[in-house]
């Protein structure tokens, strides 16, 4: 299933709508074409329903969200809801400030998304409505444990099906969770932590996979992520090989994601199902 997801990004070369933030704008573009799909980024509120409606799915990025992108990613949701568009939101810093967090859960009232991925603190904010964040980061306090696991799946699926969509926890183990079942991903590097735009990246790409595979959602977020973690393995690979730093492991990242194919993916995906 996981080498499938993989290849329909590749053969299909799904486009997608971006609003995201700009601290990651070029990386989100990068990755989208890295992994096989093909981005287009725009957030002006007269621009972003026609943009929406030549792409094949949306990815809601509220990292820096400002008075005059917040209307856009309104219009741009409802009118992909409207033509039955897969929709993911990552609640960058939900928790973290009044507006982020009234925002986001704004949006999960008007519009139906596909897949929501964030951090704990982050998912936490939209399941109980208030919450904490480190900044951007997620509360040490929130981290995800073998012993927290079992809690965490049950607040994923929770959510799932109070929302509808995909529930995506990403960290030092990733869950990925409906209402039924739970991926628990054991893939990636402590080292993705230190660049900025990881999380951002991984968005953008589960968009692609999305709507590479219209009909798997779960098992599309699922391949998605754990492509991104076994890439992040195999850039910190590459990366202790030469003695680099962070900014040639944000580069490394996205090459393997660029080479990454099926059987590489079915090789070294580290899950279990729950």
């Amino acid at each position: 299933m996981l080498k499938t997801m993989l290849e329909n990004v590749k053969t299909k070369s799904p486009l997608v709508h971006c609003i995201t933030n700009y601290v990651t704008v070029t990386d989100c573009a990068n990755m989208l074409i890295a992994c096989g799909g093909a981005p287009v980024m725009s957030d002006d509120l007269l621009d972003v329903e026609d943009i929406t409606s030549i792409c094949g799915g949306l990815a809601i990025n509220i990292g820096t969200l400002n008075q005059n992108t917040i209307p856009s990613m309104f219009a741009a949701g409802k009118k992909a809801n409207e033509l039955g568009h897969p929709v993911i939101l990552d609640p960058v810093g939900a928790g973290a400030s009044a507006l982020r967090t009234a925002t986001a859960n704004k949006l999960l009232d008007e519009i139906k998304f596909t897949t929501i991925r964030g951090n704990i603190s982050e998912i936490k904010t939209l399941a109980f409505g208030s919450g904490t964040t480190k900044g951007v980061d997620a509360d040490t306090a929130d981290a995800v444990t073998e012993e927290t696991l079992d809690s965490v799946i049950r607040l994923a699926k929770g959510l799932s099906e109070k929302t509808g969509a995909i529930i995506a926890i990403t960290g030092a183990v990733d869950i990925i969770a409906d209402i039924d079942k739970a991926y628990v991903i054991r893939n990636g590097h402590p080292m993705m932590s230190q660049i900025t735009g990881s999380g951002c990246m991984l968005t953008v790409m589960t968009a692609a996979y999305l709507v590479a595979n219209p009909d798997s959602p779960l098992e599309a977020t699922a391949a998605s992520i754990c492509a991104m973690g076994l890439c992040g393995e195999m850039a910190f690979e590459k990366l202790e090989k030469v003695c680099g730093g962070n900014s040639s492991y944000r580069n490394y990242l996205i090459d393997a994601v660029y080479s990454l194919d099926g059987d590489t993916l079915l090789r070294g995906a580290n899950y279990e199902m729950r």
